[in-house]
Protein backbone atom coordinates (compact mmCIF):
# COMPACT_ATOMS: atom_id res chain seq x y z
CA UNK A 1 0.00 0.00 0.00
CA UNK A 2 1.28 3.93 -0.67
CA UNK A 3 0.91 6.32 1.58
CA UNK A 4 -1.26 7.75 -1.10
CA UNK A 5 -2.37 8.07 -4.72
CA UNK A 6 -1.56 10.71 -7.05
CA UNK A 7 -3.64 12.03 -10.28
CA UNK A 8 -1.46 12.90 -12.72
CA UNK A 9 1.74 14.72 -13.02
CA UNK A 10 1.39 18.78 -12.33
CA UNK A 11 4.27 20.51 -13.42
CA UNK A 12 8.35 20.52 -14.38
CA UNK A 13 10.27 23.50 -12.89
CA UNK A 14 13.54 24.71 -14.14
CA UNK A 15 16.47 27.43 -13.88
CA UNK A 16 17.40 29.62 -17.02
CA UNK A 17 19.71 33.05 -17.22
CA UNK A 18 17.65 34.46 -19.67
CA UNK A 19 13.99 34.33 -19.57
CA UNK A 20 13.12 36.19 -21.99
CA UNK A 21 14.72 33.48 -24.30
CA UNK A 22 12.87 30.89 -22.95
CA UNK A 23 9.43 32.87 -22.94
CA UNK A 24 10.19 33.21 -26.23
CA UNK A 25 10.46 29.07 -26.85
CA UNK A 26 7.58 28.50 -25.03
CA UNK A 27 5.42 30.16 -26.92
CA UNK A 28 7.02 28.95 -29.91
CA UNK A 29 6.14 25.71 -28.40
CA UNK A 30 2.31 26.62 -27.67
CA UNK A 31 1.96 27.39 -24.08
CA UNK A 32 1.07 29.93 -22.96
CA UNK A 33 3.68 32.21 -20.75
CA UNK A 34 3.01 34.62 -17.75
CA UNK A 35 5.66 36.98 -16.24
CA UNK A 36 5.40 36.72 -12.17
CA UNK A 37 8.09 38.78 -11.72
CA UNK A 38 11.45 39.57 -13.58
CA UNK A 39 12.77 36.22 -11.88
CA UNK A 40 9.75 33.75 -12.40
CA UNK A 41 8.47 32.67 -15.86
CA UNK A 42 5.20 30.38 -15.23
CA UNK A 43 3.74 28.84 -18.19
CA UNK A 44 0.20 27.02 -18.69
CA UNK A 45 -1.56 25.05 -21.60
CA UNK A 46 -4.97 25.19 -23.04
CA UNK A 47 -6.54 22.81 -20.19
CA UNK A 48 -7.34 23.87 -16.53
CA UNK A 49 -4.65 23.50 -14.57
CA UNK A 50 -2.70 27.01 -14.14
CA UNK A 51 0.70 25.67 -14.16
CA UNK A 52 2.63 23.54 -16.61
CA UNK A 53 6.13 24.29 -17.12
CA UNK A 54 8.14 27.00 -14.64
CA UNK A 55 11.20 28.75 -15.25
CA UNK A 56 13.29 30.92 -12.20
CA UNK A 57 16.08 32.50 -13.08
CA UNK A 58 19.54 31.01 -12.62
CA UNK A 59 22.01 28.64 -13.94
CA UNK A 60 20.66 25.91 -16.88
CA UNK A 61 19.29 23.02 -14.85
CA UNK A 62 16.94 21.20 -13.98
CA UNK A 63 15.04 21.76 -10.62
CA UNK A 64 11.90 20.00 -9.43
CA UNK A 65 9.29 17.50 -10.85
CA UNK A 66 5.57 17.92 -9.48
CA UNK A 67 2.64 15.76 -9.40
CA UNK A 68 -0.64 16.34 -8.25
CA UNK A 69 -2.41 14.53 -4.83
CA UNK A 70 -5.99 14.03 -4.90
CA UNK A 71 -6.67 16.39 -1.80
CA UNK A 72 -5.26 18.36 0.59
CA UNK A 73 -5.75 15.88 3.36
CA UNK A 74 -3.34 13.19 1.19
CA UNK A 75 -0.77 16.23 1.33
CA UNK A 76 -0.88 16.65 4.48
CA UNK A 77 -1.02 12.47 5.03
CA UNK A 78 2.23 12.33 3.25
CA UNK A 79 3.93 15.45 5.18
CA UNK A 80 3.27 13.71 8.50
CA UNK A 81 4.87 10.55 7.26
CA UNK A 82 7.64 12.26 5.43
CA UNK A 83 8.69 14.83 7.93
CA UNK A 84 7.67 17.22 5.81
CA UNK A 85 5.65 20.41 6.06
CA UNK A 86 2.88 21.62 3.99
CA UNK A 87 3.46 25.06 2.29
CA UNK A 88 1.75 27.77 0.07
CA UNK A 89 1.87 27.54 -3.44
CA UNK A 90 2.91 30.99 -4.43
CA UNK A 91 1.61 30.30 -7.97
CA UNK A 92 -0.98 30.61 -10.29
CA UNK A 93 -4.24 28.99 -8.97
CA UNK A 94 -2.69 28.65 -5.16
CA UNK A 95 -3.04 25.91 -3.87
CA UNK A 96 -0.48 24.19 -1.75
CA UNK A 97 2.59 21.73 -1.83
CA UNK A 98 5.09 19.04 -0.10
CA UNK A 99 8.37 19.16 -0.83
CA UNK A 100 10.53 15.57 -1.06
CA UNK A 101 13.92 14.41 -2.05
CA UNK A 102 14.12 11.13 -4.14
CA UNK A 103 16.90 8.61 -3.50
CA UNK A 104 18.97 10.56 -6.20
CA UNK A 105 18.79 13.88 -4.30
CA UNK A 106 15.74 15.01 -7.14
CA UNK A 107 13.33 17.58 -5.92
CA UNK A 108 9.57 15.85 -5.76
CA UNK A 109 6.92 18.79 -5.58
CA UNK A 110 3.56 17.39 -4.26
CA UNK A 111 0.91 19.73 -4.96
CA UNK A 112 -3.37 19.84 -4.18
CA UNK A 113 -5.67 22.32 -3.85
CA UNK A 114 -4.86 24.17 -6.74
CA UNK A 115 -7.93 26.72 -8.56
CA UNK A 116 -8.38 25.69 -12.17
CA UNK A 117 -8.12 27.48 -14.88
CA UNK A 118 -10.27 28.90 -17.05
CA UNK A 119 -10.07 26.59 -20.33
CA UNK A 120 -9.03 27.98 -23.65
CA UNK A 121 -10.06 27.28 -27.06
CA UNK A 122 -9.32 24.12 -28.71
CA UNK A 123 -8.56 23.57 -32.70
CA UNK A 124 -11.21 21.71 -34.24
CA UNK A 125 -9.96 18.48 -35.51
CA UNK A 126 -10.72 17.96 -38.95
CA UNK A 127 -13.04 14.95 -40.38
CA UNK A 128 -11.09 12.25 -41.88
CA UNK A 129 -12.07 10.25 -44.88
CA UNK A 130 -10.57 6.57 -44.70
CA UNK A 131 -11.06 3.70 -47.10
CA UNK A 132 -13.60 2.27 -44.79
CA UNK A 133 -15.53 6.17 -44.48
CA UNK A 134 -16.23 9.28 -45.89
CA UNK A 135 -17.81 11.47 -43.69
CA UNK A 136 -16.27 14.88 -44.81
CA UNK A 137 -18.11 15.71 -47.92
CA UNK A 138 -18.07 18.53 -49.69
CA UNK A 139 -15.79 20.31 -47.28
CA UNK A 140 -12.61 21.54 -47.38
CA UNK A 141 -9.64 20.90 -45.27
CA UNK A 142 -7.39 24.01 -44.18
CA UNK A 143 -5.23 24.41 -41.11
CA UNK A 144 -3.84 27.62 -39.69
CA UNK A 145 -0.03 27.45 -39.33
CA UNK A 146 0.81 28.16 -36.35
CA UNK A 147 2.22 26.60 -32.62
CA UNK A 148 0.76 22.87 -31.23
CA UNK A 149 -1.75 23.84 -28.92
CA UNK A 150 -0.65 22.28 -25.50
CA UNK A 151 -3.53 20.88 -23.66
CA UNK A 152 -1.44 19.75 -20.24
CA UNK A 153 1.60 17.98 -19.28
CA UNK A 154 1.36 14.00 -19.69
CA UNK A 155 4.60 12.71 -18.42
CA UNK A 156 8.09 13.00 -17.34
CA UNK A 157 11.28 10.47 -17.98
CA UNK A 158 13.70 10.48 -14.92
CA UNK A 159 17.16 8.89 -15.40
CA UNK A 160 18.06 7.74 -12.03
CA UNK A 161 21.39 5.63 -10.58
CA UNK A 162 19.48 2.49 -8.99
CA UNK A 163 16.29 1.94 -10.64
CA UNK A 164 15.03 -0.85 -8.11
CA UNK A 165 15.54 1.78 -5.15
CA UNK A 166 13.96 4.62 -7.15
CA UNK A 167 11.05 2.27 -8.27
CA UNK A 168 10.71 1.21 -4.72
CA UNK A 169 10.53 4.97 -3.11
CA UNK A 170 7.84 6.19 -6.26
CA UNK A 171 5.76 3.52 -5.47
CA UNK A 172 5.77 3.90 -1.41
CA UNK A 173 4.96 7.09 -1.58
CA UNK A 174 2.45 7.62 -5.12
CA UNK A 175 0.85 4.55 -5.90
CA UNK A 176 2.45 4.26 -9.30
CA UNK A 177 1.66 0.97 -11.00
CA UNK A 178 3.79 -0.18 -13.62
CA UNK A 179 2.87 -0.65 -17.49
CA UNK A 180 5.98 -1.68 -18.97
CA UNK A 181 9.15 -2.84 -17.24
CA UNK A 182 12.31 -2.61 -19.69
CA UNK A 183 14.87 -5.62 -19.67
CA UNK A 184 18.30 -5.26 -21.14
CA UNK A 185 18.54 -8.95 -21.06
CA UNK A 186 16.03 -11.36 -19.09
CA UNK A 187 15.67 -11.05 -15.42
CA UNK A 188 17.53 -7.85 -15.74
CA UNK A 189 15.03 -4.75 -15.31
CA UNK A 190 16.75 -1.36 -16.58
CA UNK A 191 13.51 0.90 -15.95
CA UNK A 192 9.88 0.87 -16.05
CA UNK A 193 7.16 2.78 -17.51
CA UNK A 194 4.77 3.85 -14.32
CA UNK A 195 1.26 4.96 -14.70
CA UNK A 196 -1.14 6.15 -11.96
CA UNK A 197 -3.71 3.98 -10.16
CA UNK A 198 -7.02 5.47 -10.66
CA UNK A 199 -8.80 2.50 -10.21
CA UNK A 200 -11.22 1.81 -13.33
CA UNK A 201 -10.39 4.95 -14.45
CA UNK A 202 -8.35 4.75 -17.58
CA UNK A 203 -5.16 6.92 -17.16
CA UNK A 204 -2.22 7.33 -19.60
CA UNK A 205 -0.06 4.37 -20.27
CA UNK A 206 2.52 6.58 -17.99
CA UNK A 207 2.84 9.65 -16.16
CA UNK A 208 6.72 8.99 -14.91
CA UNK A 209 9.57 6.34 -16.36
CA UNK A 210 12.40 5.94 -14.18
CA UNK A 211 15.33 4.65 -16.18
CA UNK A 212 18.87 3.84 -14.96
CA UNK A 213 21.75 5.75 -16.11
CA UNK A 214 25.08 6.74 -15.84
CA UNK A 215 24.04 10.69 -16.54
CA UNK A 216 21.82 10.17 -12.97
CA UNK A 217 19.86 12.38 -11.64
CA UNK A 218 18.75 14.10 -15.04
CA UNK A 219 15.59 14.91 -16.47
CA UNK A 220 15.55 12.68 -19.98
CA UNK A 221 12.34 14.90 -21.37
CA UNK A 222 9.15 16.09 -20.76
CA UNK A 223 6.22 15.13 -22.74
CA UNK A 224 3.19 17.69 -23.48
CA UNK A 225 -0.16 16.63 -24.82
CA UNK A 226 -1.51 18.74 -28.09
CA UNK A 227 -5.00 18.01 -29.43
CA UNK A 228 -4.82 16.23 -32.60
CA UNK A 229 -2.61 14.75 -35.23
CA UNK A 230 -2.72 18.14 -37.59
CA UNK A 231 -2.11 20.27 -34.49
CA UNK A 232 1.15 18.16 -33.70
CA UNK A 233 2.71 18.48 -37.32
CA UNK A 234 1.67 22.17 -37.70
CA UNK A 235 4.04 22.60 -34.25
CA UNK A 236 6.37 20.45 -35.90
CA UNK A 237 6.76 23.03 -39.14
CA UNK A 238 6.34 26.12 -36.36
CA UNK A 239 9.27 24.96 -34.36
CA UNK A 240 11.60 24.76 -37.73
CA UNK A 241 10.55 27.91 -39.06
CA UNK A 242 11.39 29.29 -35.85
CA UNK A 243 15.16 27.80 -35.92
CA UNK A 244 14.33 25.52 -33.05
CA UNK A 245 16.24 22.29 -32.41
CA UNK A 246 14.45 19.36 -33.38
CA UNK A 247 15.75 16.12 -31.43
CA UNK A 248 13.72 13.11 -32.78
CA UNK A 249 10.53 12.92 -34.67
CA UNK A 250 7.26 12.81 -35.88
CA UNK A 251 6.89 8.98 -35.41
CA UNK A 252 5.08 6.86 -33.27
CA UNK A 253 6.32 4.70 -30.56
CA UNK A 254 5.70 0.92 -29.67
CA UNK A 255 5.51 1.80 -25.96
CA UNK A 256 2.65 3.95 -24.83
CA UNK A 257 1.63 3.73 -28.80
CA UNK A 258 1.55 7.97 -28.83
CA UNK A 259 2.64 9.32 -31.69
CA UNK A 260 5.91 11.83 -30.84
CA UNK A 261 8.17 15.08 -31.51
CA UNK A 262 10.67 15.66 -29.34
CA UNK A 263 12.43 19.28 -29.59
CA UNK A 264 15.08 21.28 -27.20
CA UNK A 265 14.54 23.98 -25.54
CA UNK A 266 17.41 27.26 -25.77
CA UNK A 267 19.28 25.52 -22.68
CA UNK A 268 19.42 21.70 -23.51
CA UNK A 269 16.21 20.52 -22.15
CA UNK A 270 14.36 18.16 -23.56
CA UNK A 271 10.49 18.61 -24.72
CA UNK A 272 7.99 16.33 -26.53
CA UNK A 273 4.84 17.14 -27.95
CA UNK A 274 2.34 13.97 -28.08
CA UNK A 275 -0.74 12.76 -29.26
CA UNK A 276 -3.26 9.59 -29.37
CA UNK A 277 -1.72 7.67 -26.47
CA UNK A 278 -2.77 4.22 -24.66
CA UNK A 279 -5.05 4.50 -21.85
CA UNK A 280 -5.45 1.90 -19.40
CA UNK A 281 -6.90 0.89 -15.91
CA UNK A 282 -5.47 -0.44 -12.72
CA UNK A 283 -6.90 -3.77 -14.11
CA UNK A 284 -4.94 -4.23 -16.88
CA UNK A 285 -1.74 -5.31 -15.20
CA UNK A 286 1.89 -5.24 -16.03
CA UNK A 287 4.48 -6.39 -19.17
CA UNK A 288 7.69 -7.04 -19.50
CA UNK A 289 9.68 -5.19 -22.76
CA UNK A 290 12.55 -4.71 -24.45
CA UNK A 291 15.16 -2.03 -25.39
CA UNK A 292 14.34 -2.75 -28.94
CA UNK A 293 10.66 -2.46 -27.75
CA UNK A 294 11.42 1.28 -25.65
CA UNK A 295 13.44 2.77 -28.56
CA UNK A 296 11.56 1.34 -31.62
CA UNK A 297 8.87 3.04 -33.44
CA UNK A 298 6.21 2.17 -35.40
CA UNK A 299 6.29 4.49 -38.05
CA UNK A 300 9.29 7.01 -38.34
CA UNK A 301 12.86 7.86 -37.79
CA UNK A 302 14.84 5.94 -35.96
CA UNK A 303 16.24 6.48 -32.41
CA UNK A 304 18.73 9.17 -32.82
CA UNK A 305 21.94 6.96 -31.13
CA UNK A 306 22.28 3.46 -31.58
CA UNK A 307 21.52 0.84 -28.99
Amino acid sequence: MSLIKIEDIAHVRFSAPDLDEMERFVVAFGLSPMRESEDLLIARGAGPWPVLHVTERGEARFVAIGFRAESLADLEKLAASEGASVEDLNWPGGGKVVRLTDPDGILVEVVAGQVQAQTLALPEEPQRNTARAYPRQRLRVRLAPGPSTVLRLGHAVLEVSDFRRSEAWYKARFGFVTSDEIEAAPGFAIGAFLRCDRGDTPTDHHTLFLLQSPRAPALNHAAFEVTHFDDLRLGHDHLARDGRTPAWGIGRHILGSQIFDYWKDPFGNELEHWTDGDLFTVEDGSNTASLQDLLGVQWGPAFPNSL
